[in-house]
């Protein structure tokens, strides 16, 4: 998917980095993303979360909390109220760009820190809230410290470990994390809440969500991560979680498009990535796109898959319509079309110099036991009466003109 490296400035005076996954056409909505106690937003739940929504059309932020990956501030000095602050910071950047209504996704701490951020954020500038893996108290988190913390008490600040990694924390972190009361604020949220846990999970018990989900007013969903871990280290956890948010949320995301729907004919317009293409008809909107192979993120079809699937559907459709009329034991048909660029190698004759020849092919399979060699026969031939067919085999004129 393609990503949007950038800054984002804070109240405290430095800056958090950030990366932006875009949709590579159409942009459902945008979500923010909170990762897990000192990780980062290269932690493989932060991407592959990040890119599993953006696929599935929702533009999201995963960013570096005050001190951690590539943003400035101490950690040590931070505590959950800077996380509060990062995530108020973040969330305006997208709702300045995308509008109001984005969702927040937090991961652990993350998903506690969301669900802290929404009252301070406004309900009206949030469309819903997802967690996953949350604890339902914060200090929870002080239980992964492994050091001295009378010490830090004592003497204002000392060296600890965190998941293996060595931080000096201050005696203020600690107390603006025991300071939280995330139950009251969970009893206040008025936006949808989905909370995701796996039962198994060795370092925030399920009994955490039980509490979330019974402090949570409706509406509110419940989904089982059976067999995950806490850090989602399977790339299969985090794309199924993803995957559920994604559909749950867009219930609350609406699709937002500057486009109207055309009333004839087709309107395309330019989208993310390097090839990513949307396409709008009068009732449908997809993405048209180019392989991995030419560059494209590959999430759409390409324009010469939309040409020969053009035929092929129109083929289709006009068989069976005929078969149909005809009350023949017509079972449906598979048809390949591929397209050929160097047809005049094959033609067997001179062609006007600088002339390119191409030829679409298309075998087509007829499906049907009880069918008539001769019933066959004619629903092949009447393949060729299909209008797609006969436009482009016809005089077909292209006329382009500027837009006022």
């Amino acid at each position: 998917m393609p990503t949007e490296r950038l800054t984002i400035p804070t109240s405290f005076g430095h800056d958090l980095s950030g990366a932006l996954e875009l949709p590579t056409g159409l942009v459902r909505g945008a979500a923010l993303f909170a990762h897990c106690f000192t990780c980062t937003k290269q932690s493989k739940a932060a991407v592959a979360m990040a890119r599993q929504l953006a696929k599935n059309g929702i533009a999201t932020l995963r960013f570096d909390f005050t001190g951690l990956g590539g943003s400035g501030g101490d950690f040590g000095r931070a505590g959950f109220a800077s996380d509060i602050e990062d995530l108020l910071s973040a969330a305006r950047y997208l709702s300045d760009r995308f509008g109001d209504g984005i969702l927040l996704v937090g991961h652990s701490l993350g998903g506690a820190a969301v669900l802290a951020a929404a009252d301070d954020l406004g309900f009206d500038k949030v469309a819903a809230i997802a967690t996953i893996g949350a604890p339902s108290d914060v200090p929870h988190v002080l239980g992964n410290i492994r050091g001295d913390l009378d010490a830090v008490e004592r003497d204002g600040e000392g060296e600890v470990s965190i998941g293996g990694r060595s931080f000096r924390l201050s005696k203020e972190f600690l107390d603006k994390t025991r300071q939280i009361d995330l139950i009251d604020e969970v009893a206040q949220l008025r936006v949808p809440v989905l909370i995701a846990h796996s039962p198994t999970d060795q370092i925030v018990g399920v009994e955490h969500a039980s509490t979330l989900f019974g402090a949570a007013k409706h509406p509110k969903n419940f989904i089982s991560l059976a067999g995950a871990d806490h850090l989602l280290t399977e790339e299969t956890d985090a794309d199924f979680v993803a995957g559920v948010i994604a559909s749950w949320a867009k219930r609350y995301l609406p699709m937002k498009s500057d486009w109207p729907m055309p009333a004839e004919g087709v309107v395309v317009q330019t989208g993310h990535g390097k090839f990513g293409t949307e396409v709008h008809t009068a009732t449908h909107r997809f993405v048209a796109d180019e392989p991995l192979s030419y560059g494209g993120d590959d999430t759409g079809p390409t324009p010469y898959d939309l040409l020969l699937g053009a035929l092929g559907t129109c083929t289709a459709m006009t068989m069976k319509m005929y078969a149909d009329r005809k009350e023949w034991p017509f079972e449906g048909t598979r048809i390949h079309v591929t397209h050929e660029r160097n047809h005049a190698e094959d033609l067997g004759h001179a062609v006007e110099e600088g002339m390119e020849t191409q030829a679409l092919h298309r075998r087509i399979e007829i499906l049907g036991d009880d069918l008539s060699d001769e019933q066959r026969a004619k629903i092949v031939e009447i393949a060729d009466k299909c209008p797609v067919h006969k436009t482009l085999e016809g005089h077909l004129h292209i006329h382009t003109e500027a837009a006022e």
